[in-house]
């Protein structure tokens, strides 16, 4: 068994405390990666139980009904419904517990350089989560309401009712603050793994909107408990003047003759109505009056919504306060409250909304400065037309997302597929394309970029420089050529999908001996429809070229010749040429033979084929001199030859 010289442990009893991110898949241990999937799934479903948990926790709040015979009593339905569902959410604290004692962390001295190394030691784990988190968790986790409403408060000496409506309200708040804070922690750590909390702009919109509502959730259920109170402490003050027993106002004692006698004979009814100013109600006095203390538990919760919404939306200013020191410190918290949370909304809704619009924003801020550029230099109509045309077009076919700029921050690898994904069935449509393989058409489709072009747009004009070669997706275009301006020449054709133009460039990229300058067009290109197109620049096009010199292949020369309009010209010339020369010599031949006084030597064909040899003969010498081909009476320059084959010099 091989020892350790410095531990002097075997290396089998050795235990594995660190790993890299990229290794923790092999080590098959059952702690949880903190960046993993699981994790990430579990923070978003225990965030829902946390906001479900603030959600749920004031409701208790509601559980005082001051009836009408002035009298609290408690609605046991409610306090049982809101004790299971308390119950079923204290499970995901408890579930989270477990979670983080089985959670790596990351070292904090591997975070140097590069995502670091997590670490996986159970014990580290423990040791660290205990001198953390573990104590917050704890107390959020403890079912104290639960606790206290069917174990405690049944055994003490004092009123039920009492005890509930006093106790109660503050073992929830101690509790409600940890359940609070563990929020913040929380959706940081969804933050630093995903980047956001929601994936759209709406959602997030819809997130900070309900954290308001929550706000005045709570605001409300804290209104309606104080509410109750007010109206029980001036029972209170009556009862304290005509020396009545407090335990009156339990209706749990509504049938004592005593406290019936009382109640007839006292000016408690009087005093205490809010319609009367007997008694200083402050900013309860609403409530009172409107009877929520006393309503169901529906009408009551949605009236103590409604007045923390309106009071948080306002600050608080429609508040008017007594002199109780207690009313005016809860006032002033609803009036800060109110102001901070109010500017949180505004501003976070604001930021996710322009998410939305921002690219539109951007677009009409642009359009905005194009216009006013186009006014300063004083464009003609037509040209400002035709801006506006492209910019609207450009808008429609991108949604103003720079695809580029996109794709030049993906790796290498990400770039191939989605340029394959993109691009790889449309360059499988062009004829010229169709002979490669898939890892060279994959090669192409990397360098192709996105062309767009307006109705009525020049692509390129006879004599300017090429500088790309276009492959048509989709529209249409009319390409036409002159011969250089030429008197009475003039070659026109359609230019649809799976077509390309610009086939000068290919020609220089193939050439063996390359040149910097680049070609010249041959043609004129113009838009007659919106075109979208993929485009090849000259530097990308080199690589093409040497891909095209591994087919040395003669089809592909042959449909180069074929699909190439530059090609096609010049052939049509050159069959229009012969044709022309045909027609002439038959004519020739035609007015000889039928010539009064000229001997008749053979027949018609055969003077008529010593004719086109004497003319072939004459026009092979005239081509061998000037380079140039016959066509009748005028010349039109043979294209380029491309050079499809391999160098072998």
């Amino acid at each position: 068994m091989e020892i350790d010289a410095k531990t002097g442990k075997s290396f089998k009893d050795k235990v594995l405390c660190r790993v890299f991110s990229e290794d923790y898949e092999r080590t098959r241990n059952k702690i949880l990666d903190p960046r993993g999937q699981a994790i990430h799934q579990w923070s978003k479903i225990f965030l829902a139980a946390c906001l479900v948990s603030l959600f749920i926790d004031p409701l208790f709040f509601y559980l005082p009904i001051a009836n009408d015979d002035m009298c609290i009593n408690i609605g046991f339905s409610l306090e049982t419904t809101l004790t299971i569902i308390r119950s079923v959410v204290d499970v995901f604290y408890v579930i989270q517990i477990f979670v983080r004692f089985h959670t790596a962390y990351v070292a904090p001295s591997s975070r140097v350089f590069g995502r670091g190394e997590l670490v996986i030691d159970s014990s580290k784990i423990a040791l660290r989560y205990l001198q953390k988190a573990f104590w917050m968790d704890v107390i959020a986790a403890l079912p104290l309401p639960q606790i206290l409403i069917w174990l405690i408060i049944p055994n003490l000496r004092g009123s039920i009712v009492t005890d509930t409506r006093t106790v109660l309200p503050f073992v929830i708040l101690f509790q409600y603050f940890p359940r609070l804070y563990l929020i913040f922690p929380l959706t940081s750590q969804i933050v630093e793994a995903t980047g956001v909390v929601t994936e759209t702009a709406w959602a997030g919109a819809a997130y900070n909107l309900l954290l308001y509502m929550l706000a005045s959730h709570v605001s409300g259920a804290i209104y309606y408990l104080l509410s109750v109170q007010r109206e029980i402490d001036c029972w209170k003050s009556v009862c304290k003047v005509e020396n009545c027993q407090n335990g009156y106002f339990d209706c749990h004692s509504v049938q004592d003759p005593a406290r019936v006698a009382w109640l007839n004979s006292s000016n408690v009814t009087n005093i205490c109505n809010p319609s009367n100013s007997f008694y200083e109600w402050g900013i309860y006095i609403n409530s009172l009056q409107a009877g929520a203390t006393s309503s169901a538990f529906p009408n009551k919760y949605f009236y103590g919504l409604w007045w923390g919404l309106q009071q948080l939306s306002s600050v608080g200013q429609n508040l008017n306060t007594s002199t109780y020191v207690g009313e005016i410190i809860f006032t002033i918290i609803i009036s800060t409250q109110g102001l901070v949370l109010l500017a949180l909304l505004i501003g976070n809704m604001q930021r996710y909304l322009q998410a939305t619009t921002m690219r539109l924003e951007e677009w009409r801020v642009r359009r905005n400065d194009t216009e006013q550029w186009m006014h300063h230099r004083q464009l003609p109509p037509e040209l400002r037309d035709s801006i506006r045309k492209y910019d609207q077009y450009k808008w429609l076919a991108t949604r103003g997302v720079d695809e580029e700029a996109i794709l030049q921050g993906l790796p290498m690898d990400l770039r191939r597929e989605i340029k394959r994904h993109l691009c790889f069935d449309l360059v499988r449509k062009v004829p010229l394309f169709d002979q490669m393989d898939e890892t060279m058409l994959d090669a192409i489709c990397e360098r192709l970029k996105p062309a767009l072009c307006t109705k009525g747009l020049f692509l390129v004009r006879e004599g300017d420089p090429v500088n790309q070669m276009l492959f048509i997706i989709r529209g249409h275009l009319d390409s036409y050529t002159t011969d250089g301006g030429r008197t009475g020449f003039f070659n026109s054709c359609r230019i649809g999908p799976g077509d390309f133009c610009g086939e000068e460039l290919l020609t220089w990229a193939l050439d063996p001996r390359p040149s910097v300058t680049l070609p010249s067009s041959t043609r004129t290109v113009k838009a007659i429809t919106e075109v979208e197109a993929f485009a090849l620049m000259a530097d990308d096009l080199k690589f093409v070229a040497s891909q095209f010199r591994r087919l040395h292949s003669k089809q592909l020369k042959h449909k180069f010749r074929f699909y190439s309009h530059q090609w096609r010209t010049w052939a049509a010339c050159f069959i229009q040429a012969a044709w022309r020369r045909h027609k002439k010599l038959k004519e020739t031949a035609h007015l000889r033979d039928h010539e009064p006084g000229v001997p008749q030597q053979g027949s018609f064909w055969s003077r008529y084929a010593e004719n086109l040899v004497a003319s072939t003969r004459l026009s092979i010498k005239y081509r061998q001199q000037s380079g140039t081909d016959s066509g009748a009476g005028s010349s039109l320059e043979k294209p380029a030859e491309p050079d499809f084959f391999l160098d072998e010099r």
